[in-house]
């Protein structure tokens, strides 16, 4: 089965929105790496680990585009940031972002994008609880690597980790899971009228 027959059985809010080709999905995947760069810059610094709009553009990205499209475009998003394009959390960019403390979340929003939008493909975020609980696993998915990532960057215990990576982000965790799960469904409502 191709990647086109396995999208027309199980499409996505972009393939409801335009025409899949491989000039679309070129120009979705650049859209949703320049997407996550723009809402990273929506920072409130705390160190080692800022919160940032990354995470909602995680979650609408892969919610959007789907499995694939959605794990290409935060890889695209970590590979330009590394290459230089200045667009991680605060416009920064460089090897040594991934390299730090902040880096597992950056690879974790890969992986991320990867599940909600697998998630989406089968229509669980159609209804705002199936959205809930997909950006809630998707959000969980981020903390998963990010955080025994900053553990081994820095030489945090399993507290200070918990006290630096989790706990400040909780509550902007909770607002943006429940701000793509309006957002996404109302999405869906909305084309489904067109």
């Amino acid at each position: 089965m191709s990647s086109l027959t396995a999208a027309v059985r199980r499409p996505t809010l972009a393939d409801r929105l335009v025409s899949r080709s491989i000039l679309t999905d070129v120009m979705l995947v650049a859209g949703g790496a320049a997407f996550t760069g723009l809402l990273a810059q929506i920072a409130v610094p705390l160190w080692p680990v800022p919160i940032t709009g990354q995470t909602l553009a995680v979650l609408l990205v892969g919610s959007t585009l789907g499995a694939l499209r959605g794990m290409v475009s935060l890889a695209v998003y970590a590979v330009l940031g590394i290459a230089g394009v200045p667009w991680f959390s605060e416009a920064t960019s460089g090897w040594h972002v991934v390299a730090g403390p902040t880096g597992g979340y950056i690879i974790g929003f890969i992986v991320a994008a990867g599940l909600t939008g697998w998630l989406a493909q089968r229509s669980i975020d159609r209804r705002v609880l199936g959205a809930v609980a997909s950006f809630a696993a998707g959000t969980l998915i981020t903390f998963a690597i990010g955080l025994p990532w900053l553990a081994a960057s820095l030489g945090l215990t399993l507290s200070q980790t918990l006290e630096a990576g989790l706990y400040p982000f909780i509550v902007g965790g909770i607002v943006k899971t429940l701000l793509a799960a309006g957002i996404i469904p109302l999405a869906w409502k909305l084309t489904s009228r067109k």
